[in-house]
């Protein structure tokens, strides 16, 4: 009988117990990384529809796997120890540990381990969702004005009246941007006033739309649909005007769209891209300015 004692063989299954939850948990968190079908597996996400999308969505994924099962593992410690070295009886006193250095070594590397490897990672993505290729297939010129937006695409039509295509709101509907699918696109951002910011959740990008800085960034959509567009900086009393749709088509609509442009060259043409809104006071002039 000297083998079996009942106080071992109770820990030996609450061991157990504990270390099945904790694989399942850290099963089912790696299970949910591998895939985007469900909002619970994008841990939040909306669908993605662009390559560069997906590297965020992917550094999302991994950031929650990691904080997670930090997490599971920091409950156990807080729940197990108490359990685990508890007094046995009255007459017992449960060993003490004082100083040790080796736990104390990993309680100040681990988390600076931790920092350094999210802060790589963060670079990472950043870097790769932020590199521009010198030859996109189509640039257009996003201008965030208030409270509205303006869509110019330069030298994509060609007519006596000018050679920049554009689509701009009068304030009292919300503009759409129409790309083509499968194509990298960059979007220039301009500001004629205030700082704006330009963003479609299901591209998982957004960027400020700064004066006198014209940030961009390019995406390549890998799917056809349409999708919802807003200003994401607090730019004034009529900020949350500032909707917009994004329509993914192939390239055959995207061109039936630019001859469509052109073919009203009154409201759809210019020389130059348009900086600024079209309101019911305002006349575009022939260089592409606004003026009242």
């Amino acid at each position: 009988m000297g083998w079996w004692h009942p106080e071992r063989t109770r820990k030996r299954r609450l061991n157990s117990r504990v270390t099945r939850l904790a694989g399942f948990v850290v099963l089912a968190l790696a299970l949910a990384g591998c895939s985007t079908d469900t909002k619970f597996e994008r841990m939040g996400f909306k669908e993605i529809k662009t390559e560069q999308g997906m590297d965020i969505l992917h550094l999302w994924q991994g950031a929650w796997i990691a904080l997670l099962v930090t997490g599971a593992v920091t409950w156990a410690l807080i729940i197990g120890v108490p359990i685990w070295f508890r007094r046995r009886s009255d007459d017992e006193i449960p060993v003490q540990t004082r100083y040790n250095l080796p736990i104390e070594i990993f309680y100040t590397i681990f988390p600076i381990v931790m920092v350094v490897a999210f802060f790589s990672q963060t670079v990472r993505v950043q870097d790769e969702v932020m590199k521009l290729d010198p030859n996109p297939d189509v640039v257009v010129q996003v201008v965030g004005q208030k409270w509205t937006w303006t869509f110019n695409y330069p030298d994509s039509v060609d007519t006596p009246e000018g050679t920049n295509a554009y689509v701009a709101s009068q304030g009292d509907t919300f503009p759409q941007l129409v790309i083509p699918v499968d194509q990298i696109v960059e979007f220039d951002l301009h500001s004629p006033d205030v700082i704006h910011s330009f963003g479609v959740p299901a591209f998982a990008m957004r960027m400020d739309v700064v004066p006198g800085n014209n940030n961009k960034f390019q995406i390549r959509a890998t799917e056809t649909g349409t999708f919802d567009g807003k200003c994401y900086e607090l730019c004034g009393a009529y900020h949350s005007r500032m909707l917009f749709t994004v329509k993914v088509v192939t390239q055959a609509e995207y061109d039936a769209f630019l001859a469509e442009l052109a073919a009203d060259p009154d409201n759809h043409v210019s020389k130059k891209p348009v900086q600024g809104g079209v309101y019911s006071d305002e006349l575009i002039t022939e260089d592409g300015g606004v003026h009242q």
